[in-house]
């Protein structure tokens, strides 16, 4: 069975943390996505294999697992699984016997035949499966650690970009996949960018997590669950006050101005805001931020009251 180095697979080093892993993925995944290669069956099986990598660095139980036995998997692979571990003795180090490392596995890293999978043609590939758990090793029928660990399928991620007014509402997406039915997903009011969305069991039996990203909008700039919008507003109106009209997501109000009111203050106007996450009876708040416009292409009488104006002042 062949060993994945899923640093090199998406081309980051060991060290990497969260963010440029999700980065490297990302740019590898729009690159060879079926979508964009349709037909083609080798980016179809690189897309596959960047999204198991993603799957094994972006998650730390499985990151860590990877580390500490797939690297003695490479070690006995080198060994050429003989009982020779060559120079420097045992290629399993300090952590596990090739002994104990041949009774969890079973005879799946021999290399060749001996050994059911449960994967073959599936999502995730042999050596994926016998580490996390979904693979058969040869002995006993065990599978992946054997009865020494909790088995659990492998979850997959999903990016998923939506507009504000579908966090706002909450939508509905049908998602296209490569290696199967489209899956039907009911997006909550109020998801973030960064939120996670849980499908539970969608594909084959495995949870799909959407990452959600809400996209920037034209008119509102949006901080946790409150919203900030520019609210035009003419020079006399922030002088001597008076009403303007503000539209929040879901309806217009009226919004009584000061007087005197200076350029850039914002304005509270509660309850406005985005639906809470998992509460969306409840709201966050609207800013409006006041942009004071000043008269341009004065006539002559305006001007003259103006400068009466500025006179009256000094």
């Amino acid at each position: 069975m062949e060993y994945k180095d899923y640093y090199s697979i998406l081309g980051v080093p060991k060290g990497a943390d969260e963010a440029e892993v999700k980065k490297a993925y990302r740019k590898l995944a729009k690159q060879h996505h079926p979508d964009r290669n349709p037909g083609d069956k080798a980016a179809e099986a690189k897309f596959k294999e960047i999204s198991e990598a993603y799957e094994v660095l972006s998650d730390p139980e499985k990151r860590k697992l990877y580390e500490q036995f797939g690297s003695q998997w490479q070690g006995y692979q080198r060994a050429g699984a003989s009982g020779h571990p060559g120079a420097g003795g045992s290629p399993f180090g300090q952590n596990i016997s090739p002994e104990d490392f041949e009774r969890i596995f079973g005879q799946g890293f021999r290399g060749g035949g001996g050994r059911a999978t449960s994967g073959g043609a599936g999502q995730f590939s042999d050596f994926f499966e016998t580490l996390f758990g979904g693979g058969m090793g040869g002995r006993g029928g065990r599978t992946g650690f054997g009865g020494g660990m909790p088995q659990q399928l492998p979850s997959q991620q999903l990016d998923v970009e939506i507009t504000l007014e579908e966090a706002f509402q909450g939508t509905t997406r049908q998602l296209s996949r490569a290696d199967g039915p489209p899956l039907t997903a009911k997006i909550p009011k109020g998801v973030k960018t960064g939120s996670k969305v849980k499908l539970s069991g969608a594909v084959n039996g495995q949870d799909v997590y959407l990452v959600m990203t809400v996209l920037p909008h034209g008119r509102y700039e949006r901080d946790g669950d409150d919203l900030r919008l520019k609210v035009p507003v003419d020079l006399y109106t922030a002088i001597l006050g008076g009403p303007a009209e503000v539209a929040a997501l879901d309806k217009t109000v009226t919004l009584t101005i000061p007087a005197g009111t200076p350029n850039g203050r914002a304005i509270r106007l509660r309850g406005l805001g985005m639906p809470k996450l998992g509460q969306s009876e409840e709201r966050g708040d609207l800013y409006a931020t006041i942009e004071v416009q000043l008269p341009t292409q004065l006539s002559a009488e305006e001007k003259a009251l103006f400068e009466q104006l500025r006179t009256i002042r000094q």
